[in-house]
């Protein structure tokens, strides 16, 4: 049995987001011997799972990277300066530096920063697995691009048999799989588990969440929020997750300081999302910049602002060279759902935040 029957046996999908099918992309990748990019940036807010298995399971990690490039040298994306960065240099594998910004860790950044060109997304006309072209018009070599929990995961199933990686996760989600929970006080903090797990038991694991937060981010930046109020019996699976509108994808959970305004969290993260724009396309350029001061406007009581932030959230997907624009506009649609009641108190000059942070000063 090849690799890539072997990984399709396992049911094997992709953890850094997107959730494809991991076989695919080998078999891929064997038919045009392309090149191995190993993508450890923990490019998404909050992510921690790939430093960690650097950092735990790095033997593993490169002998997962062995059997994918067919005995061939892989290269270790991670972002410049990282201690991820300094554990693949320190053990002498080849490093892909990428710049400390979100969209240099997306796949056909990478690939073009392989390629002597700058980390930014690159038009895809193809699947870059079987060569093609760069935005300059410099050629690309066939190169896939794995994440490394993946690849991690490869080496696992190649270890211990599709029947062994099948008996964990869930039939459609099977597997074990990392997840990064982040709390006011507690960052990337990384666990083993795997699907099917009531999403309050991964809570748990991190103290439990405060009445007081509205809704937790699951996914980061690409992700959505999930209200509070719907977390009660929701498991940790695709299916559970997609009844709330989000998804596992990257294994990231973001839970929001209890005494943080809901709108000003927002606003924060999109600012910083229009601040992260490779500069070369129009939804990034200018509709991220936009859609920030709308959502800052919200905020401030702007009447006509909801309509304008609704609107232009719809207007993002789809045109630009990656999908980031995509992911933001989720983000923010699922932002304006979770938060209805606090965006009604703000439309009429109020804040519950304030309102009970102001309450419980005077109470002392």
């Amino acid at each position: 049995m090849t690799l890539a029957h072997l990984l399709d046996s396992a049911g094997l999908t992709g953890r850094g987001g997107a959730a494809f099918p991991t076989g695919t992309k080998v078999a891929a990748a064997v038919a045009g011997a392309a090149d191995l990019v190993v993508n450890a940036c923990d490019g998404e807010i909050g992510a921690a799972k790939d430093g960690w298995v650097v950092a735990h399971h790095l033997a593993e990690l490169v002998e997962g990277a062995s059997l994918v490039s067919a005995r061939r040298p892989a290269r270790y994306a991670a972002h410049r300066g990282s201690a991820t960065a300094a554990a693949l240099l320190a053990a002498g594998l080849p490093v892909l530096e990428a710049p400390p910004r979100y969209v240099s860790s997306e796949e056909s950044a990478l690939i073009s920063l392989a390629h002597g060109g700058l980390a930014r997304p690159m038009t895809k006309r193809r699947p870059f697995v079987r060569g093609g072209a760069g935005s300059d018009g410099r050629r690309i070599r066939p190169t896939v691009v794995l994440n490394a929990e993946t690849v991690w995961r490869v080496s696992q199933v190649a270890r211990f048999g599709a029947d062994w990686f099948r008996a964990q996760g869930t039939p459609a989600d099977p597997g074990p799989r990392l997840v990064t929970l982040n709390t006011p006080t507690a960052r990337g903090v990384v666990v083993e588990t795997q699907a099917g797990v009531p999403l309050s038991h991964l809570l748990h694991l991190v103290g439990g969440l405060s009445p007081e937060v509205p809704a937790v981010v699951v996914g980061g930046l690409g992700g959505s929020f999930v209200r509070t109020a719907d977390l009660p019996g929701l498991r940790w699976s695709s299916a559970d997750l997609a009844q709330v509108g989000a998804s596992m994808g990257p294994g990231v959970i973001e839970i929001p300081h209890p005494d943080d305004c809901p709108l000003q969290l927002v606003d924060r993260l999109l600012t910083y999302a229009a601040g992260e724009s490779a500069g070369q396309c129009g939804p990034c350029m200018f509709g991220l910049p936009a859609l920030a001061a709308d959502w800052r406007a919200l905020g401030e009581a702007d009447p006509a602002a909801y309509a304008r932030v609704r609107g232009r959230a719809g207007l993002l997907p789809g045109r630009g060279a990656c999908r980031f624009p995509d992911g933001i506009a989720r983000f923010t649609a699922s932002a304006l759902d979770a938060f209805a009641d606090h965006i009604g108190e703000h439309r009429a000059g109020r804040c519950p935040t304030h309102d009970r942070r102001s309450a419980r000063v005077h109470a002392r």
